[in-house]
């Protein structure tokens, strides 16, 4: 029996660095698992734009990693400044040749804004059944362009099946478009054990004094770090802590964050390790006796997880998968965005219990091994999968029986 050809499209998968990517890969693997033979499309819109003055045609280059077709798509530079919609009316082209030649029998999409209208055009034009996933930045952040909105709202319209990370984003979808009541679902990501005793000693390991408090990721707009450099430095001259951040500020941004930590005046009790590699980065989590996350929205952010598995007293903001996974008071702290009076005052007291410390680390240790192990999002997804290819067969059936 032949397998379903499954194209996931993509802004980003490994070796790229970024949570969707390791998401993208994870699910793939699980429908590898499940018989589905999986292709993965990777396409950005900044690879469109080049600073050496090269020029280059359209191409797709594509491997065979771990059991799973990847096509890397990049389109023509043809003059100084491609244009958005040269950009992806090659990004089209390319997508239709591998259609043709492989006759997929579903899309997916995930983030709505680059992958999703390319790949919900192709689909529909060709009767195949596309599921679009919204990670966060494109309901939370891009809805705000107007000119995304009918895109958006077009897509979410017409999708087979619409995945969230949150309920939150379901929500803000179904104000957009009520139609996605009925075909969707909102559900975690999840994450696999990890054996911390394995991980190498990381660099900054012993310039870290005091209570550690630390987060980590690609720190930009959305991550609310301000508010945590602000509430750390009205708390320096009452505990004797560090700040360490494990990653580093996007570069687009990096003016900005330098004069927030310059403003915020934490001085010394800041440290920042740059960027890691995700080894070195997981390594620090042992070594944090509060890890936060401040988040203004955030989809399901995979750093939260990776400190559940930890066993890290966390303190998170209550907003999207991070105030639907954390349960205050049991297996972390919640606080309200933007606050550095609740922050700072949630992080007084939590400096101060070490027994609270452990039982809330000691719960969210157990609730993320449990509730959000890959056996249950790998199931979840063979639902979404199965409800979209069984809507598909029956509007067909439907179709035929009118002819």
């Amino acid at each position: 029996m032949n397998k379903t050809k499954i194209c996931i499209t993509t802004l980003e998968y490994p070796p790229d660095v970024g949570g969707v990517g390791e998401s993208v890969h994870r699910i793939a693997k699980m429908l590898i698992n499940s018989n589905y033979e999986v292709h993965v499309a990777v396409f950005r819109s900044k690879q469109r734009l080049v600073s050496d003055g090269s020029r280059r045609r359209a191409s797709c280059t594509t491997t065979f990693q771990d059991g799973i077709f990847v096509h890397r798509i990049k389109s023509a530079v043809r003059d100084n400044i491609t244009a958005i919609q040269d950009f992806f009316s090659d990004i089209y082209f390319q997508l239709k040749c591998l259609h043709q030649k492989h006759s997929f029998g579903l899309f997916h999409a995930f983030f709505m804004n680059e992958t999703g209208y390319v790949t919900m055009l192709l689909a529909k034009e060709n009767d195949v059944p596309v599921i679009n996933s919204v990670r966060g930045s494109d309901l939370h952040k891009h809805i705000f362009n107007p000119k995304n909105h009918a895109q958006i709202a077009w897509i979410l319209e017409n999708s087979t099946w619409v995945t969230f990370v949150s309920r939150d984003l379901q929500k803000r979808a179904s104000v957009i478009a009520p139609s996605v009541k009925l075909k969707s679902s909102a559900f975690w990501n999840s994450i696999a054990p990890i054996n911390f005793e394995q991980l190498p000693t990381p660099s900054l390991v012993n310039e870290l004094p005091g209570i550690v408090i630390g987060s980590s990721g690609r720190f930009r707009d959305k991550k609310g770090i301000e508010f945590l450099l602000d509430a750390c430095a009205e708390l320096g001259n009452q505990l004797h802590l560090t700040l360490l951040l494990v990653g580093d500020f996007i570069e687009r941004e990096r003016e900005y964050w330098e004069q927030q930590v310059q403003h915020s005046g934490i001085g010394d009790r800041l440290r920042i390790t740059g960027i890691t590699s995700r080894q070195e980065a997981l390594a620090y989590l042992p070594h944090l006796d509060i890890f936060v996350i401040p988040s203004l929205h955030d989809g399901c952010p995979n750093t939260l997880l990776e400190a559940m598995l930890a066993g890290r007293a966390i303190i998170g903001t209550n907003v999207d998968a991070i105030g639907e996974i954390l349960e205050d008071g049991v297996d972390g702290l919640l606080v309200n965005p933007g606050s550095v009076g609740e922050l700072a005052a949630t992080l007084r007291y939590l400096a101060t219990q070490p027994e609270l410390r452990q039982r809330l680390g000691a719960a969210a240790k157990t609730k993320v091994t449990q509730q959000l192990a890959p056996s249950v999002e790998h199931q979840n997804w063979l639902e979404v999968y199965q409800r979209a290819l069984a809507t598909s067969e029956s509007v067909l059936l439907g179709e035929m029986s009118l002819v």
